[in-house]
């Protein structure tokens, strides 16, 4: 288990104060960050060893946004890790009330960076991450059943900010194109993200939506072959 403390920015923050979606799994994304660095395994690491972790799946179940200036503890639990896949748990505290206010759930590859393929986790990897309780959650099948009414968005040029030290498209970058497609007023208490194909600098990702009753999903697409970079579903709830 691993924790830091933060306090929502304005510049993490919606409309209506409440902290986005995309700034939630930066949060996490930060949180998992954190751990490995603090455990001397982080992004250098990562480097000369010519391995590193890839997300495969998000579920982010929101029960309450937090808000502007609040107070907030970010937690990350490592479960479980079996050959090339690992399992980590996130959540958010409001530090005020004591509440979890979100949860989440991930899948995540173990890569060799040369042979880009899955690589066993080593002695040394496993050792460090010390694995705790999975968290009390609904946990949703990881593949997102693409289905409903199909409308073909304007195409996005892959460019440098949305890059990161994987060189590839970073994780929230999507869930933040995604959310504008996800009409006014509706408001997503569940995000789950599919992680396919990574885009890369120069890619151009053609985001195609799927209108369903409670939510709506976003696949962006390779606008040459159709194969798909992530897909996002937004669930919607009450506010």
């Amino acid at each position: 288990m691993y924790e830091f403390t933060s306090r929502v920015r304005y510049s993490e923050v919606d409309a209506k104060c409440n902290l986005k979606l995309s700034s939630l799994a930066n949060y996490f994304q930060d949180c998992t960050s954190f751990q490995s660095e603090d455990l001397g395994i982080g992004v250098d690491y990562w480097a000369s060893n010519k391995r590193t972790w890839v997300l495969n799946y998000w579920q982010i179940d929101i029960l309450r946004y937090p808000k502007l200036a609040d107070y907030i503890t970010i937690k990350t639990i490592p479960y479980d890790m079996k050959s090339f896949v690992g399992y980590r748990n996130f959540c958010i505290k409001d530090n005020a009330t004591e509440e979890i206010v979100v949860k989440a759930n991930t899948i995540w590859t173990y890569i060799d960076t040369e042979r880009l393929r899955p690589a066993r986790v080593g002695d040394e990897e496993k050792d460090k991450y010390a694995l705790g309780e999975k968290l009390d959650m609904e946990y949703v099948d990881h593949k997102i059943v693409i289905e409903g009414e199909r409308e073909v968005r304007e195409p996005i040029a892959v460019t440098e900010f949305m890059i990161d030290t994987n060189n590839h498209v970073n994780n929230a970058k999507y869930i933040d194109i995604a959310l504008g497609y996800v009409p006014d007023g509706e408001h997503v208490c569940r995000l789950r993200t599919e992680y396919k194909n990574a885009a890369v600098l120069g890619d151009t990702m053609t985001p195609v939506v799927y209108k369903q009753d409670n939510g709506v999903i976003v696949a962006f697409e390779n606008e040459t072959d159709n194969k798909l970079y992530a897909v996002c579903q937004f669930i919607y709830g009450n506010n």
